[in-house]
This record gives C-alpha cells, sequence and structure tokens, in this order.
C-alpha cells in the first residue's frame, strides 16, 4: 500500500475521531491526512469508499493486535478480564469511539451499513472461535447460541463505551455482572457429574419446551 493511501485511512479514523461521523468530508480526511483532497478521489473514488476502507483495515489491524491475548483465556471470566483490557485500550485510542460513529452513520447510509457490518464481524468470529473453545464439554454448549453470543459480547462492548460517557459507574456495574455470571457457569462446570447430569436433563427439558 503506498504511503498517501495509507496517511488517508489513517487521517480518516482520525477525522472521524476529531469530528463524528456527521462532520467527516474530505476536506476534513484531508486535513488530518496532511495531504490534498483531490487524493481522496484519485485513491478511493469517493469519501464512502474511504471510510469503507478505513473501517476494514483499521478493524482487521486492531483483531489481529489482540488475537493472541483472546486466544490464551482459559476461562470466561479470563475472557473477560482480556475484554476489559481490550476495551480500555480501545477507548483510549479512539478505536471504540470510530466503530460507534461508524454505526451511528449507518442507520442513515446504507452505503457504509455493509462495510461497517463486515468489519464488526472480524470481531464476532474472533469471539466466537473462543467461546467455543471455553464452551466445550460444558452443560449450556448443545443448547447456546454461540454465534448469537459471540454478537451480544461485541455489541455490548461497543454500546458500553457510549454508555460510559453517561454513567461510568453503570458501565462498571454491567461489566461486574458479566463477570459473576462467568464465575456462575465455572462454578457449574466444576460440579459433579451427578449434579451436571441433573442440570443437564433440566437444561434439555426447558429447551424442548420452547
Amino acid at each position: 500500500m503506498s504511503d498517501t493511501k495509507q496517511r488517508l485511512l489513517d487521517g480518516t479514523i482520525a477525522a472521524i475521531r476529531e469530528h463524528g461521523i456527521a462532520g467527516v468530508s474530505a476536506r476534513t480526511i484531508a486535513a488530518a491526512a496532511g495531504v490534498n483532497q483531490a487524493l481522496v478521489f484519485y485513491h478511493f473514488g469517493t469519501v464512502d469508499d474511504l471510510l469503507a476502507a478505513a473501517c476494514r483495515t483499521g478493524t482487521a489491524e486492531r483483531v489481529r493486535h489482540w488475537s493472541a491475548r483472546l486466544a490464551s483465556a482459559g476461562s470466561l471470566r479470563d475472557l473477560l478480564a482480556v475484554g476489559r483490557a481490550l476495551h480500555d485500550e480501545e477507548r483510549q485510542l479512539g478505536n471504540v469511539s470510530f466503530l460507534a460513529q461508524m454505526l451511528a452513520g449507518a442507520q442513515a447510509d446504507q452505503r457504509i451499513a455493509a462495510p461497517t457490518a463486515a468489519a464488526l464481524q472480524l470481531w464476532v468470529d474472533e469471539i466466537e472461535a473462543v467461546l467455543r473453545r471455553l464452551l466445550a464439554g460444558s452443560p449450556f454448549a448443545e443448547v447456546a447460541d454461540v454465534p448469537g453470543l459471540a454478537r451480544a459480547v461485541s455489541a455490548a462492548f461497543i454500546g458500553l463505551e457510549l454508555y460510559e460517557g453517561v454513567d461510568r459507574a453503570g458501565a462498571d456495574q454491567a461489566l461486574a455482572a458479566l463477570d459473576q455470571l462467568a464465575l456462575l457457569l465455572e462454578i457449574v462446570d466444576d460440579l459433579g457429574p451427578i449434579a451436571r447430569r441433573a442440570l443437564q436433563a433440566k437444561v434439555n427439558r426447558a429447551v424442548r419446551r420452547e
């Protein structure tokens, strides 16, 4: 990738962090990148195409950055600990805010909805792989909608970025509740074989009733 294209991608992310999705234009992106705004159209065609490319490449880079840490999680509580660290670092870097802004823009502009969803799917896929590994052998493994759970986790961390801005204590409480839930699942996994079979039977009956 040329230096100019990389500067434009980085400038797009910086412009969204500074101005929000509503304030992004070829001019603000070029100013953040330190290049002539005509280069936006020369290299990417449209501002929307540049937004899509920045979202895709920026998210892929951050997923690669965290992949080893996520893969090292040995329990759901470990995964949440990594999630807390991820949330704090990405919030400080402005990356969670960037995704939140892209999501906000996608509500009114279908041209950036698909690339934003594709970028989020990179996180979902990474988290889903970890959840499948951690839930293997658990009484919940047969009934858990792991893809749906991975999406819920991804959405929660983006939503917490917005919620944290108005209620930091509430966001901390939400993370603590997730930690308690993970602890409960670990306690269930530590039950003896008789108790686990009884729990599995109850779970299966509940699922059949639904």
